[in-house]
């Protein structure tokens, strides 16, 4: 390996090693914990040499938030791609999304602001828009007996996600008063059954 390609897998590892290191912050103090001089001293760099990397703290989180889309896009396209029926793949992509906001608690509570101030992220990051994307293709299949719009098939993207997006915050924040998995799971799937069901009423 040539010394260009040694700096640049070098620089590649420090990169990571600081993203790491600002999740694992996270992951033990809490979203309101993490700073710069932190995430310096956890790896043992000066504070500087974060900021050749990263030239504030919102440049962190974009890349987290980043790097909590590419997981979420993983898990509902592998739940997609187990199932034939649209209303089987239906259900299990918003299954896959409700099991990466608890397996995942810290990436889903920095991608979609819950119990916090949201990374400033525009929709148009490539990598929310490919989640999106995998969901509303599947929704438009799920119109079988009208003409669909992209109004149409918008209107029930939201009608899913404001559902269960609510139910997850709901545990999220009051993880002490949040009901049995078994009735979230019940009240999910009968959320998901009951949207899917109006589509073509």
């Amino acid at each position: 390996m040539g010394s260009k390609e040694r700096i640049l897998r070098l620089k590649d590892e420090t990169r990571t090693n600081i993203l790491d290191a600002a999740l694992n912050i996270v992951q033990t103090e809490g979203w309101q914990a993490l700073s710069m001089r932190k995430i310096a001293d956890q790896i043992e760099y000066t504070a500087p040499i974060i900021y050749e990397y990263f030239s504030n703290k919102e440049g962190i989180l974009l890349e987290l938030t980043r790097r909590g889309y590419l997981i979420l896009a993983k898990d509902i396209r592998e739940a997609r791609d187990k199932h034939e029926l649209a209303e089987d793949k239906m259900e299990a992509m918003w299954i896959a999304y409700w099991n990466f906001s608890f397996a995942n608690k810290e990436f889903y509570q920095l991608m979609y602001g819950v119990d916090m101030v949201c990374c400033n992220v525009k929709s148009s990051m490539p990598e929310a828009e490919n989640v999106g994307a995998m969901l509303g293709e599947v929704i438009e299949s799920l119109f079988k007996k009208k003409p669909v719009s992209e109004d149409d098939i918008c209107m029930k993207y939201y009608t899913y996600w404001s559902i269960i997006h609510g139910l997850i915050s709901i545990n999220l924040v009051r993880p002490n008063g949040r009901t049995t998995d078994e009735i979230n799971q019940q009240i999910l799937k009968d959320a998901i059954k009951g949207i899917t069901l109006s589509i073509n009423n």
